[in-house]
């Protein structure tokens, strides 16, 4: 029944997307480009939000913003959602909420950008299970189990990894119910094997680069990889350099990544989740005030930078110079997580 509902999916996004490619010169321009994952300050204020035009003139169609996550207070998670939403609904001319896929597309052909969101991890629920539908009505459209350290779901990749809770298996059920798409970046290798197991249908890695690549505890193993991929599910490349390898030029680090995933399980279960952080003084304030969530070997004690939202046409060029064709490369900058979207959003 998934793989049925997932084929009907894949054949309606790329119908769409063969009808983006009008021209030669305008494939890209008129592709839809989703990045599954950025980091606004999470601070009801306007300070940073205008940003989000670099991402619109960039010529992104989707975005999925961050509200909250383990770290980050219960009720600081509400204020931020509602700010983020409110600052959204005020720029209808630029920006629009996206609810469902159709929206996707009246956002393209209106050159607006999308918005939509996701926590990193299930603290935000405060151990209430009736919150997931409550944050999915507002937009929340991923969840991750997990941020680094163990929660009442399941555990951290920074953790003593316990596996899947029981509350962790109503968790998902109810993410399946109402449609929220379940998560493992950050999330400990055993939960996230086992977050896999439990759900009939797509499992995503929002923002995880490659174990294989790069050996960081916050990278994946081809192992989990390959049973995303199983679930028609889809692994979103950062590009943190903290995660990705030594270097200065971030491009091509990144596609090293993206490259990995391809050869490993084909470009339909690779997308991108950049993790771009807008406010890099308000992320150092938590990486001192909260030293458990990032231990000192995790690379965080060095300079961090990230691959900028304005570099996708050069990541998309490094693509093309290593053969990709434009198809799949449709897939990999938001193809993908279209479809995971079409299948599982509700």
């Amino acid at each position: 029944m998934v793989w049925g509902r997932i084929g009907l999916s894949l054949f309606f996004v790329i119908g769409n997307l063969k009808m983006l490619k009008t021209s030669q010169g305008s494939w890209l321009a008129d592709a839809v480009i989703w990045d599954n994952h950025a980091c606004m300050p999470l601070r009801p204020d306007d300070a940073f939000l205008p940003q989000l035009e670099r991402c619109r003139a960039a010529g992104q169609t989707v975005i999925c913003l961050n509200v909250g996550y383990d770290v980050t207070r219960f009720d600081d998670n509400i204020r931020v959602l509602a700010h983020f939403r409110h600052f959204v609904n005020r720029h209808p001319d630029r920006y629009v909420l996206i609810n469902t896929v159709a929206d996707i597309f009246a956002a393209k052909s209106s050159g607006r950008l999308g918005i939509c969101f996701d926590l990193e991890g299930t603290r935000a629920l405060d151990d209430q299970l009736s919150m997931v539908e409550f944050f999915y009505r507002l937009g929340v459209r991923w969840m991750l189990m997990a941020y680094n350290l163990n929660n009442s779901v399941g555990g951290g990749c920074q953790d003593k990894d316990r596996g899947l809770t029981p509350f962790g298996r109503e968790v998902l059920d109810e993410m399946m119910r109402v449609g929220m798409v379940p998560c493992c970046s950050h999330t400990g290798w055993r939960t996230a094997m086992q977050v896999i197991e439990h759900v009939a249908g797509p499992v995503i890695f929002s923002h995880s680069n490659c174990h294989a690549v790069h050996a960081h505890p916050r990278n994946i193993p081809d192992e989990l990889i390959k049973a995303c991929a199983a679930t028609g599910g889809v692994v979103g490349i950062n590009g943190d350099s903290a995660f990705l390898q030594p270097g200065t030029d971030l491009v091509p680090l990144t596609f090293r990544h993206i490259d990995h995933i391809v050869q490993l399980v084909g470009p339909d279960h690779v997308g991108l989740g950049l993790d771009y952080v807008y406010d890099m003084e308000e992320l150092d304030i938590y990486f001192k005030a909260h030293p458990e969530y990032w231990p000192s070997d995790t690379g965080r004690s060095t300079p961090i930078t990230f691959l900028e939202p304005e570099r996708i046409p050069a990541l998309v060029d490094l693509m093309l110079q290593h053969g990709y064709p434009r198809e799949a490369i449709l897939k990999i900058i938001g193809g993908n997580h279209l479809r995971v979207a079409s299948v599982v959003w509700k």
